[in-house]
Formats: structure tokens, sequence, C-alpha cells
């Protein structure tokens, strides 16, 4: 069982079972017990009763431990097990009729024994003999089978207290008082010993609650210095954050300055590109139209020349052949003047497309280094932070500990990145 059921089972038992009352008035209810025994043995096993009666062996000798721990003193517990649940479901009448199983299956041993070796029987045999749970069943079910009327229980409880009764007047007066006071002196004794020890509880009890006082007195002085202190950094960290936050909002106007620089000029770079595929596709197609025209040009004169006469008698085909190498040569220079310029116009835009490139390069370099710069100061922005919040979080845990605080350490400054 938990703890608190077990707690109580254990009060339901000693009170409303009756077990707290074989403890009580110095075991008069135990003697009680023992009376009824010895008489229901008289009843039910005569020989033993006689043998146990030469022999001087009381019912006190053997069966106390029987009564006052419910046979958990020697016997095994497959056997208390269904004792108590028997006393659970019957009451504290069960005692008797396992006592009287026992005393009946023990029989034969106890009559052959003397006092000695009765005692030891009940001691060390007794309980080995029952550790088997078979015998253990054998014996609960011969215990059931025992019948203890409850009528002649409160008779032997009459004759015992009339018993008891009878001795008390004959006793001498003065005895009788003698023990009383003896009692009355032990109570008395024992109630002065429970009353110093409870003054000695309060006088210690106020001495650490005092000294619990004063150190919760010291704690809080400590966390009350540790809370200024902490308060006093947040504002100091508040106002770094701030211009923190400050710096974060130039450093990003920069940034979006130079972010719309940057793509004005790639704007600005694309339309020259494009421009100068235009300009180069435009001087392709003049070429080519001028080399047409030229080679129509060119055969128009040929046709002429050889169409006159006189034309053709002057020339020969060799002299022919030279006024059109002539004439191809100076068509030649023209188109190399003509290439020339163009070249020089190609050399010219590949320069500005030359350097239009490089500022587009040195442009992207520069966003680059922004984003560098932006996000090393927003790691440091974000490693102040932990770090403030960290070591807050730690003071405060430590401040609400155990252990006394230790003043903080200052909060050392983030490095500059390079």
């Amino acid at each position: 069982m938990p703890e608190e059921q077990a707690f109580c089972v254990l009060v339901k038992i000693m009170y409303d079972y009756g077990l707290r009352d074989l403890y009580k008035n110095n075991f008069e209810d135990l003697h009680c017990k023992f009376y009824q025994l010895e008489r229901l043995m008289q009843e039910q096993l005569p020989d033993l009763h006689g043998h146990f009666s030469d022999l001087n062996l009381e019912a006190h000798m053997y069966a106390s431990q029987w009564f006052l721990t419910l046979f958990t003193a020697k016997f095994p517990l497959c056997m208390v097990f269904h004792i108590i649940d028997l006393l659970l479901c019957e009451g504290l009448n069960i005692i008797f009729h396992v006592a009287l199983a026992l005393l009946k299956t023990s029989k034969e041993d106890l009559l052959q024994a003397d006092f000695e070796g009765a005692l030891k029987f009940f001691r060390v045999q007794l309980p080995k003999r029952y550790r088997a749970e078979e015998n253990a069943r054998r014996l609960m079910e011969q215990a059931c089978n025992i019948k203890v009327p409850t009528k002649k229980l409160k008779k032997y409880e009459k004759e015992y207290q009339t018993m008891r009764e009878s001795q008390l007047q004959q006793e001498d007066p003065m005895d009788r008082y003698k023990r009383e006071n003896r009692r009355l002196q032990e109570a008395s004794m024992r109630l002065e010993q429970e009353n110093d020890d409870l003054a000695h509880e309060l006088v210690t009890s106020k001495i650490a609650l005092r000294n619990d006082l004063d150190q919760a007195e010291d704690k809080a002085d400590v966390l009350n210095k540790e809370l200024l202190l902490t308060k006093q950094r947040l504002v100091e960290t508040e106002e770094e954050k701030r211009k923190q936050e400050e710096e974060t909002a130039q450093l990003k106007e920069v940034f979006r300055k130079q972010l719309e620089k940057a793509e004005y000029e790639i704007k600005k770079t694309t339309a020259i590109i494009a421009e100068y595929k235009q300009i180069c596709s435009q001087l392709s197609t003049r070429l080519e139209k001028q080399q047409a025209a030229s080679k129509e040009e060119l055969e128009v004169v040929k046709g002429k020349m050889m169409a006159c006469k006189h034309c053709s008698d002057i020339f020969s085909k060799e002299g022919a052949l030279k006024v059109a190498a002539i004439s191809r040569e100076d068509q030649g220079i023209e188109l190399d003047d003509e290439k020339d310029s163009l070249k020089k116009q190609l050399r010219e835009m590949e320069l500005e497309l030359a350097q239009t490139k490089l500022q587009l390069v040195e442009a992207k370099c520069k966003i680059q280094e922004l984003e560098h710069q932006r996000g090393a100061l927003m790691n440091e922005i974000q490693a102040a932070k932990n770090s403030w919040f960290s070591k807050t979080l730690n003071s405060i845990k430590t401040a609400t500990g155990t252990q006394p605080l230790q003043p903080p350490q200052a909060t050392q400054p983030p490095k500059e990145s390079t």
C-alpha cells in the first residue's frame, strides 16, 4: 500500500478492531485474552492444557506475540496475509481460532516436550513448519472450522473480571495504594520528561526560526541591492540599445542610398550596353549596304568600259586588270579609312563599356562591403542583447537561490569587428 493508506488501515485496526486496547492499562485486556485462551484450551484441548499446567507453562509465555503483533513477529508472510484478511473480515477473535489451530496441529510434539523444549518449539520449530504455502493454507482452513462462540468469550471475560476484583479485594490496601502511587509517579515522570522535551524543542525551534529570519533578511538586503544594480544596468542597456538602434537606422539609410545609387548605375550601364549593341548592329547593316552598292557601281563601270570600243582597244586585258586593281586599291583605301573610323569608334565604345563595367564592379563591391558591415553590426547588437539578457537572468536566478548572491561583474562591451 502507499504510505498514507497503510497508516489509515493501521489506525482502523487499532481503534475500530480494538487492538489498541491490548496495550492500555498495563496490558490488562491482553491478560484477559490469555485467560480466555487458557479456558478455550481447557475445554477443547484438556490433555494439552493439563500438560501445560504440569509444566507451569502459561499462555503469556508463548502467545503474547500472537496477540500483540498478529503473528507477524515469527511466522512467514504467506501465512500472515491470510490471518490479516480474516482479521479484517471477522474481527480480533480470529486470533483465538488461529491459536487453537496451531495448538491442535502441534499437540503431539508439545505433549512430549518439557518446559524448555516447549518454549523452543513455539519460538523456532513452529514458524518453520508453515513456510510452505500449502501448510499455511491447511492451517487456515482448520482455523476457520474451529468454533469459538462469542458468548463463551464474554463469559470468560466476566470470569476474569470477577477474579481480578476478588484479587484486588484480598490485596492489602497499602500495597494497592503503593502500586497506584508508583504508577502515578511513573506517569508524572513521563509527562515531565515530555514537557522538558517539548520545551527544548520549542526553544530550539525559536532559535532556528530566528536564524532563518536573519538569513532571510540578509538575503532580502542582497536581493534589493541586486535589484537596484539590475535596474541601473537595465537603464544603461536600454540607453545603449537606443543608441545602437539610431546607428542602425543611420546605417540603413546610408545603405539604402548606396543601393539606390548602385541601381541607378546599373540601369545607366544597361542602357549604354543596349545602345552600343544597337550602334554595332546599325554599323554592320550600313557596311553591308555600302559593299553591295560599290560592287554594283564597279560592275556598271566595267560594263560601260567594255562596251566602248575605244576604251576596250586602249585597255588591254592586263591594263584593264591594273586599272581594276588600282580602282580596287582606291576602294580598299576608302574602305580601310571607314573601317579605321569604325574601329576607332568601336574602341571608344569598348573603352566606355569597360569603364562602365568597372564602375559596376566597384558599385557591387561597395554594396557587398555595406552588407558585410550591416551584418557585423547586427551580430554585435544581437550579441550585446543576448549577453545582457543572459547575465541578467543568471543574476536573478542566483539571487533567488539558496546561496548568498555575489555582486555582479561589469558587462564587457562587445569587441569591434574588423
